[in-house]
């Protein structure tokens, strides 16, 4: 079963193909006396295309359901997840206010077993939308609309600071001026292991087991030590189960294995 979330939304129908492209930028050089050969680069941003993504328009589709927290009582304070029908128009909207608002989103499109109970593995990451089209045919959609989507892989970056060097000069005996050249050095102190992790919007124990312990497979470690806790959430947001750790909400504090 498959899942595809854009910026926390859930897209109602997976599109039946989706090509990830990891760049490479790599370099053939030629050398006067060894030929050619092959310069290693540092991989280029992932390419993400979606050729056909189904908008249901009008029919509600029994598998075109949206979930989304909705007021459990007007006098409560807690809130409940449900599902509600969204058109394409909902959709559509979303599209143009992410393209225009010129900032990265968050990509992530989750695989799990047939029946929903065992998460095997996601992609995830943050990207910028490119470019989209929106194709309504008749013949061969009806009244529903399909948008091909282009989107680019994201990588955060900033100005970096500069060594300076500080030369200091000192006289010696003969009077003459000997210099000292001084390096000043910033050191970077190693990353302790955080002990604990607060859940942020869009995460998934996966994601968070390759930031927190360099390991997207102890996912299911994370689960097992914090099992009492993600189920007890699951059930306060209205679910029987979290899915084996599939459904986990902002806010809740997870212990890291050792």
């Amino acid at each position: 079963m498959y899942r595809l979330y854009i910026q926390e939304i859930l897209f109602p129908v997976t599109p039946g193909k989706l090509s990830l492209k990891i760049n490479g930028k790599n370099k053939t050089v030629t050398l006067i006396n060894e030929g050619e050969v092959n310069m290693i680069k540092t991989t280029g941003l992932t390419d993400i295309t979606i050729d056909e993504l189904l908008l249901p328009a009008f029919q509600k589709y029994p598998f075109a359901l949206q979930e989304v927290k909705v007021e459990a009582k007007k006098d409560s304070s807690k809130k409940k997840e449900t599902t509600k029908f969204l058109d394409a128009e909902y959709y559509l909207e979303k599209l143009k206010a992410w393209k225009k608002k010129k900032k990265p989103i968050q990509f992530k499109l989750i695989r799990s077993s047939p029946d929903g109970t065992r998460l095997l593995w996601e992609t995830s990451f943050s990207c910028t939308i490119e470019n989209y089209e929106i194709i309504e045919d008749a013949d061969k959609y009806g009244m529903d609309v399909c948008v091909k989507l282009k989107l680019k892989e994201y990588r955060p970056w900033g100005a970096k600071k500069v060594v300076k060097e500080k030369k200091k000069t000192n006289k010696g005996k003969s009077g003459a001026e000997k210099k000292e050249v001084v390096t000043v050095k910033k050191t970077r102190l190693a990353k302790e292991k955080a002990k604990s992790y607060v859940v942020k919007s869009g995460d998934c124990l996966m994601n968070i087991a390759r930031k927190q312990l360099n390991d997207g497979s102890k996912w299911s470690k994370i689960y097992e030590l914090n099992k009492t806790v993600i189920e007890t959430e699951a059930k306060k947001h209205g679910r029987k189960s979290s899915s084996n750790g599939h459904w986990i909400y902002p806010g809740t504090s997870l212990k890291m294995p050792s």
